[in-house]
């Protein structure tokens, strides 16, 4: 479990987040929402001990983040930045396994050189999981965008940690494979894992989501079930946009319709 109270973050004269407590819970499905702007990148960042904040603390199983060096919180958090790069022309497969480099008990045995059997299979896992596997081999400059997406991903996987945070991890994605990886981040959840992703698409939110935090001008305008947060006016009143819902089908769908107008009286 990981969980932030009181969290506010200034940089300058900006005030992305202010007075943010949130909790996301094993087994379960975390989904951050929010107008652009709202403070979702800057939250994960904070969860993920990247950025410290300015107020507020975040906890990792009761205990004080801040209190974790950074090796022991790269070993129990794995994090998938907005727009990760890589800066040398890595092959996909040892990309993936520097994902486990937090877990190497002996820092003198590389998984990028001389992987242990544990390895090996987190790798292999990782790789068919962000459906990865069939460009192993290639350098990853050579990648689409997409699939530089699906291999940042797999790294993140193949590190193993009890807790994954994505942000925006379908956003470059066809439609076929933001399914896939949200399935995949969905079936970490019920294997035990606490995984909380931002997301933009309201209706995979709906789908894959357990809970849903909702953002705006930084602060917390609700949170908690999905099906609650996604049928709540302040959806509408954060987003600043009237949605078409229809919960009943297959699928749960959500389309924003048309702008809210100061004389839009529905």
């Amino acid at each position: 479990m990981i969980r932030a109270e009181g969290i506010s973050v200034a940089i300058g004269d900006r005030h992305p987040l202010a007075d943010v407590s949130v909790e996301a819970f094993p087994g379960r499905v975390t989904g951050i929402i929010g107008p652009n702007g709202s403070g979702k990148t800057t939250l994960l960042r904070v969860l993920a001990g990247v950025l410290t904040p300015t107020g507020g603390q975040v906890y990792l199983d009761a205990r004080p983040l801040a209190d974790f060096s950074p090796a022991a919180r790269a070993k129990r958090i794995a994090y998938l930045p907005q727009s990760g790069s890589v800066a040398w022309p890595i092959r996909v497969r040892e990309l993936v396994a520097l994902g486990r480099l937090p877990q190497s008990p002996d820092r003198w045995r590389s998984p990028l050189h001389h992987p242990t059997p544990q390895d090996q299979a987190a790798i292999a896992r990782a790789l068919a999981d962000a459906a990865c596997t069939e460009f192993a081999e290639r350098p990853y400059p050579s990648l689409s965008g997409g699939e530089k997406a699906r291999a940042l991903l797999a790294r993140a996987l193949a590190t193993q940690a009890p807790v994954l945070l994505a942000d925006e991890p379908v956003a470059a994605l066809d439609p076929a494979h933001q399914v896939r990886v949200l399935q995949v981040l969905q079936a970490q959840a019920r294997a035990g894992q606490t995984v909380a992703v931002v997301l933009h698409d309201l209706s995979l939110a709906a789908r894959f989501c357990d809970r849903l935090v909702l953002l705006n001008a930084g602060r917390i305008a609700l949170a908690g079930p999905s099906d609650e947060v996604l049928d709540s006016p302040l959806l509408e009143t954060s987003f600043g946009t009237r949605f078409h819902r229809n919960f009943s089908g297959p699928v749960p769908v959500l389309v924003p319709t048309h702008p809210i107008e100061t004389n839009d009286d529905r």
